[in-house]
């Protein structure tokens, strides 16, 4: 329970410095006047992708590559917006076009599972509470023993997000280092990589939270089961 509390804290920690490093970098025009949208048009052009659509969505940072589809889906701020902020995240979701367009084995694992994960998250939905009052009315395990198996199954994806994630922020960063006409200068190009690593650091206490929530969930079943 301290663990998760502990990471439950530090998660918040991380989403709110996301979050105001995200507004701080948005408020910061990007010298050459490119929106979101033309980054993320530019960086596409560059890598010969020409089936990937840019399109604007709705939400605050919402933006996401939808390998199915081959939309890159962008919140309107970062679509029409004009900062570094917009410029980074546009670039980071083009990072994962370019992984699909490049058969980037992780991405690729991580598409053929999300079936999996479906099916794991409505087992996690009702197995762990229904579960774990049969184990205490019952003594009988097993349905709590299918709950922790789903989110086990969610734990191993969040964490097979991760180098998916990193891996597009690198080369989101690789590809405006080397554009000098996107990011006209060294601290732009700076800022971006903070703003990339933040969100980032997201991914990882989801998946340090993910962990914790399983040893939980897994300590409560096999101590009912002993009890039993």
């Amino acid at each position: 329970m301290l663990l998760f509390i502990a990471i439950a804290l530090m998660s918040f920690a991380v989403q709110w410095r996301f979050k105001s490093k995200f507004k701080q970098y948005s408020e910061i025009p990007l010298m050459s006047g490119l929106t979101g949208a033309e980054v993320a048009q530019r960086m596409l052009n560059d890598h010969g992708i020409v089936d990937v659509q840019v399109t604007s969505g709705e939400g605050q940072l919402s933006d996401h590559y939808n390998p199915s589809t081959k939309v890159i889906n962008l919140s309107p701020e970062v679509y029409a917006g004009r900062s570094v902020a917009a410029a980074a995240v546009a670039a980071h979701e083009c990072g994962h076009a370019v992984q699909h367009a490049k058969a980037y084995s992780w991405l690729q694992f991580r598409s053929a599972v999300v079936p999996v994960v479906n099916v794991a998250s409505q087992l996690v939905q009702w197995g762990l509470m229904i579960g774990a009052m049969l184990l205490m009315f019952s003594g009988n395990p097993i349905v709590l023993a299918i709950g922790v198996i789903g989110l086990a199954v969610l734990t191993i994806f969040s964490f097979i997000t991760l180098p998916v994630e990193f891996d597009a922020s690198r080369r989101a960063l690789a590809w405006l280092q080397t554009n000098k006409g996107i990011m006209q200068a060294q601290v732009e190009n700076e800022q971006a990589k903070d703003a990339l690593w933040w969100a980032a650091m997201t991914y990882v206490v989801a998946a340090l939270g993910s962990l914790a929530q399983l040893l939980y969930w897994a300590m409560i079943l096999f101590s009912g089961s002993r009890r039993n």
